[in-house]
């Protein structure tokens, strides 16, 4: 016989699991393209089960973008941690490199780029805007850098998205050497 504390303990444990299914899930297919169905599918579990760890859709894409956001905090952490200079231009660089590294897969830029095409969906906004915040503030504390300087590391991220998902390093024309020039990702 199964006891209701054997139940939550499968489902606190399952559901790490199935976020990250979601997070792929929904890297690849986007929030409009991805159902729960495919998300189930990714995690090996039925439809049913993912209702029953998370209400709805947007809860479950929610969950992937918040493990996405760990993710990149753990990844700044580690470049943080590697700079061998203390100054805050020299640990954002680092946290930089890492965060290139991070986003060779492609799969956490994928669901952050969805997930800007559909901020306006109200919960997914939000957490969104929570995962932004959380890395502004990491990197702000972490490499104690300006305002200014912390503001020009966020959007020099936001440049390597465009560079990457658009793959504008791979042009040889003059306007794509103009956005790429000084930038490099990992092979």
């Amino acid at each position: 016989m199964t006891t209701r504390s054997s139940i939550l303990s499968t489902a606190d444990t399952r559901r790490p699991l199935v976020a990250a299914a979601a997070l792929r899930a929904f890297a690849r297919g986007g929030y409009h393209g991805t159902t729960v169905a495919n998300v189930a599918s990714e995690a090996k579990i039925s439809p049913a089960y993912v209702f029953k760890l998370y209400p709805g859709k947007e809860s479950l894409f929610v969950a992937a973008l918040e493990v996405c956001f760990d993710e990149i905090i753990d990844a700044l952490a580690e470049g943080a941690d590697a700079a061998v200079d203390p100054a805050p231009a020299a640990v954002l660089e680092s946290m930089g490199d890492a965060y290139a590294a991070l986003i060779r897969d492609r799969t956490l830029l994928m669901l952050q780029v969805h997930a800007q095409s559909v901020a306006d969906v109200s919960e997914i906004g939000d957490a969104l805007r929570a995962g932004l915040a959380k890395v502004t503030n990491f990197a702000k504390q972490r490499s104690v850098g300006s305002d200014d300087e912390v503001q020009r590391f966020m959007a020099f991220g936001q440049l390597c998205h465009l560079i990457v998902t658009a793959r504008i390093d791979e042009i040889p024309a003059s306007w794509a050497q103009i956005l790429s020039h000084g930038i490099r990702h990992p092979d």
